[in-house]
């Protein structure tokens, strides 16, 4: 792979191997409006932790919240913030159509690639989620990694039909599917990127591991860095007693809280970063904060989890 494209890939891999993968939280003033200060602020914090890369406006920060201005806004902020020293890369989805009308703003915008969310509600064949990839990828410059969650979900005859499109560089599953996800890292050409997109991806690290795909996601990075980079170096040095006791004092709790409300994939990862004095305010509807018992709860868990790594609130 040549060009930009390649450019971008061999930097994603070497920031894939370095650390985790960052996902920002948008900030919102308590009357619902964006709150650029506060972003730049929480993103600046990002970065000064080392992340491989960072990926603005995607699920985690409410991109199907974001108009095209505000969009706009987070993606140039991220870029300044980063300046160059690690991959931008934003989200954009929906329909082709509107999902063009954010690539051409993140290209205006500076950022180095795009990941395409899930298109909206409707189920599609095949044949129409390689379409999609094809008709955002003949609409701008910037690559492309595409995300299966949800409604999308990849054979590998589709998987190496996209992997043909000449911008599209990468897929992050949401899945979890470890049998369909081996038999795409099978059919993918050499070089193609493959991330582990789960919600609340280090319970998972090690079995995407096994399949070949250890870059990973990390949306504890964007409340606690000090718990998402002490988990990914003891993964990566294969001190499992040190991963098996994360995963069992903080990691398992926070997905069993996790999954009490929907939603809380975002709400929670908002309402923590809140508890350690970060300034990325509430969640837009339709998302709604943590409850009061709820938000005890996981401040009880965030001190367990920071005391893991010798910090604290």
């Amino acid at each position: 792979m040549a060009g930009e494209a390649g450019t971008t890939v061999r930097r994603l891999r070497d920031g894939m191997g370095n650390g985790v993968l960052s996902f920002p939280l948008t900030s919102f003033h308590e009357d619902g409006s964006l709150d650029p200060d506060g972003f730049r602020a929480h993103v600046a914090a990002q970065l000064a932790t080392g992340p491989g890369a960072v990926f603005p406006a995607c699920g985690t920060g409410e991109f199907f919240s974001l108009d095209e201005d505000e969009y706009r806004q987070v993606v140039s902020i991220s870029v300044r913030e980063a300046g160059g020293r690690v991959p931008v890369v934003a989200g954009i989805g929906y329909g082709w159509a509107q999902a063009v009308r954010f690539a051409r703003i993140a290209e205006e915008s500076g950022a180095d690639a795009l990941l395409v969310l899930p298109h909206y509600l409707v189920a599609a064949p095949q044949d129409g989620l390689v379409a999609q990839l094809e008709q955002i990828a003949a609409r701008t410059r910037l690559p492309l990694i595409a995300y299966q969650r949800g409604q999308v979900a990849f054979t590998p005859a589709s998987l190496r039909r996209i992997a043909d499109i000449p911008n599209v560089i990468g897929l992050k599953d949401g899945h979890s599917d470890l049998d369909r996800l081996q038999r795409l890292t099978l059919a993918a050409p050499e070089g193609f990127l493959f991330f582990n997109g789960a919600a609340t991806a280090e319970i998972q690290a090690r079995a995407y591991a096994t399949v070949g795909v250890p870059a990973y996601s990390s949306a504890v990075h964007a409340f606690a860095p000090e718990i998402a980079d002490a988990f990914f170096a003891a993964l990566r040095g294969g001190d499992d007693k040190t991963v098996d006791r994360f995963l069992r004092e903080f990691y398992v709790p926070l997905v069993e809280l996790r999954d009490r409300v929907p939603g809380y994939a975002v709400s929670l990862v908002k309402a923590a970063a809140r508890l350690r004095g970060r300034p990325v305010g509430p969640v837009r509807a339709p998302l709604t904060d943590p409850s009061p018992a709820d938000l005890a709860e996981l401040r009880t868990l965030l001190a367990t989890g920071l005391d893991l790594v010798g910090a604290s609130l």
